[in-house]
């Protein structure tokens, strides 16, 4: 079931199953502004509850408008020129208000991104059986050129101390030691730098953490909480996200408390300089991408109940360029 309403002059759409309710705005980039589990009466997203949902300008700095849910970062992080062409804090897609529709419980929102030429569109649906939202996605160059660009998963979720990131990777490095709580020291085995677990969330102490994770064997990355009793996980094609980020703020990012899981294909932020080491994602003139992304969000024996009756599920998701 899908229902449609209008908050500050922002149209939200809203889906429900037997298990979840999810709300979409197309106005905001395509941004998943709650995940709700019923059964568990448990809201899995953090959101930013000093600011109003508002559509933002383009060119706006993020960080100052960051409302949280669930973005997504297309062509790019960090300010940068890439070619001859500038782009802004954080990407296009945020700023961009997306043509939508629905039919059959599918949420679908599309957009051409302006400076990049990149033909970005989703199609949203939760599932019948599991708490489960599945995503699918086509992303196309429609202008002349290759297009090197970065994309990015960006989950900000709700935290409480002894919290644990999953992750199948076997290394991690610390992005920018003003942004951690560990200095940058090259590669570590993860979960482990300086005798500390990394994976686990501290309490609310002013301090932050922003790592690169890699040589992932699996697709999943996932937030374990209440002792391990609830989940939030994603699942995609590796050959897609390669790559994972971990952003999290125990109140020293301005105040917030929040994880945020980013399956990512590129490593490092830079686009050009993922691109000199060949880890930028990048397509050809009229050349398409295509996959699928999952979202569990639910208690653990639900997930593994999903497991057993899915026996892998990044097994049915698709990529593909042509």
């Amino acid at each position: 079931m899908v229902s449609k309403r209008t908050i500050d002059g922002i149209e939200i759409y809203t889906a429900e199953s037997d298990h979840l309710v999810f709300s979409i705005t197309p106005a905001l980039g395509g941004k998943i502004t709650s995940v709700f589990n019923k059964s568990l009466n448990k809201e899995f997203l953090w959101t930013n509850k000093n600011l109003h949902l508002q559509v933002n300008e383009p060119g706006s700095d993020y960080d100052s408008n960051f409302y949280g849910g669930i973005d997504e970062l297309i062509p790019n992080d960090m300010p940068e020129t890439v070619g001859s062409i500038s782009f802004p804090d954080h990407g296009e897609l945020w700023t961009t208000a997306l043509e939508y529709q629905e039919e059959n419980g599918k949420i679908s929102v599309s957009a051409k991104l302006l400076l990049s030429g990149l033909f970005y569109s989703k199609t949203v649906y939760a599932s019948t059986n599991h708490p489960v939202i599945n995503i699918d996605y086509a992303i196309r160059n429609e202008s002349s050129e290759r297009k090197d660009f970065l994309w990015k998963l960006h989950a900000a979720l709700r935290i409480q101390e002894g919290d644990r990131l999953v992750s199948p990777a076997r290394y991690a490095e610390v992005v920018d030691p003003e942004y951690s709580r560990f200095p940058k020291g090259g590669q570590f085995g993860w979960p482990f730098v300086d005798d500390q677990d990394a994976s686990i969330v501290p309490v609310l102490n002013n301090t932050m953490d922003f790592f690169y994770l890699y040589d992932i064997a699996e697709g999943k990355m996932q937030l374990s909480g209440e002792g391990g009793a609830h989940l939030f996980s994603y699942h995609y094609d590796t050959k897609i996200f390669p790559y994972q980020w971990y952003f999290a703020s125990y109140g020293g990012f301005l105040d917030h408390y929040t994880a945020i899981l980013e399956p990512c294909t590129n490593m490092p932020m830079s686009i050009n300089e993922a691109r000199d080491k060949g880890q930028s994602c990048k397509l050809e003139p009229g050349e398409s991408l295509t996959t699928s992304v999952q979202i569990y969000a639910g208690d653990k024996k639900g997930y593994e109940y999903w497991m057993l009756s899915n026996t892998n599920p990044a097994a049915g998701l698709r990529s593909k360029k042509m």
